[in-house]
């Protein structure tokens, strides 16, 4: 029977971050709630840098410091800015009144980081750009799976954590200034009037 407890502690403990109830009719509230969580669990490693994938949500590829991933026939495109960590620079972003939803996200406010969130609407397919935590994903969904994509994207941008012994040593290397390009990047166009997302081949060299 002891046994058995500490099996079942030990599940409790390994997959806390999951058993927080959240209410995700609003995406304020999943905002508040997720942003703010002091969540260190990670089940994903990259160059540099880890981060927790929630249960649904599955790692597909990376391209240097972009990854792709997938949930419920969703792709969400994930990009690490190593350089913005490093330096902790700052940016700059004004809400867009005419945006679906466009929220400034400030330490301010009691977030742990800073950033920003805008969705934007065309035919019924909803383009979230989601800045958090020195990161970006990028994902379109229909309005049925807007607020779980939002929820996904949360955990995901909150529990980013970056190695800064080895992103200065990609640094020293030149790993970034050797690459053809920075790696922001997949931008928003437009086929057959509704939203695509399709990475950029002519990048701006650092």
């Amino acid at each position: 029977m002891k046994k058995i407890i500490m099996i079942f502690s030990l599940v409790l403990i390994l997959t806390g971050c999951s058993i927080v109830r959240i209410d995700t009719s609003s995406i304020d509230n999943i905002l508040n709630v997720i942003l703010t969580k002091d969540n260190k669990l990670y089940n994903q490693v990259g160059q540099g840098y880890k981060y927790y994938l929630p249960g649904g949500v599955s790692y597909i590829d990376s391209d240097d410091l972009n990854d792709i991933l997938y949930c419920n026939g969703t792709y969400y495109y994930l990009y690490i800015d190593a350089i913005s960590y490093y330096y902790d620079t700052d940016f700059e972003y004004k809400e867009n009144n005419r945006a679906y939803y466009s929220k400034l996200i400030s330490t301010k406010d009691g977030y742990k980081y800073s950033g920003y969130l805008e969705i934007n609407e065309k035919d019924g397919l909803y383009y979230l750009v989601f800045v958090y935590n020195h990161a970006k994903i990028e994902t379109i969904v229909d309005k049925d799976n807007l607020n779980n994509a939002v929820l996904n994207a949360s955990y995901i941008l909150s529990t980013i954590k970056y190695n800064s012994d080895i992103i200065e040593l990609m640094l020293e290397d030149d790993y970034f200034t050797n690459k053809t390009g920075t790696y922001s990047d997949y931008e928003v166009k437009e086929d057959s009037g509704k939203f695509k997302l399709e990475k950029e081949n002519t990048m701006e060299e650092r």
